[in-house]
């Protein structure tokens, strides 16, 4: 599945990730989030061990999980950019600040 970032950017969602991302039990009910937190993050902070890689993340509350921070990893190569995995969380990851709302 092809979904788009804040950017415009054409990003992958492999079948093969999605069930990645679907083995947290807390991401089963919230997949449709994934696109949302892309398309419009709060803020996109670069990775400090892959460069090519960016950490977007987007702030929910009320979620079953309490208020979290969902982070959508992903890796833009030259000619590809694809989810390497999403998972919720308490706090923005440490970085430099790509792009922020």
């Amino acid at each position: 599945m092809n979904l788009t970032d804040y950017n415009g950017n054409i990003i992958r969602l492999t079948e093969e990730r999605l069930a990645h991302i679907k083995e947290h039990p807390e991401m089963v009910i919230h997949t449709e989030k994934i696109n949302e937190t892309l398309s419009s993050p709060d803020i996109v902070v670069k990775s400090r061990t892959d460069e090519k890689v960016r950490l977007c993340s987007r702030y929910y509350e009320n979620l079953s999980i309490g208020n979290k921070y969902l982070c959508i990893v992903v890796k833009y190569k030259e000619a590809d950019a694809f989810i390497v995995t999403a998972y919720f969380t308490d706090s923005i990851k440490k970085g430099d600040v790509i792009w922020r709302k």
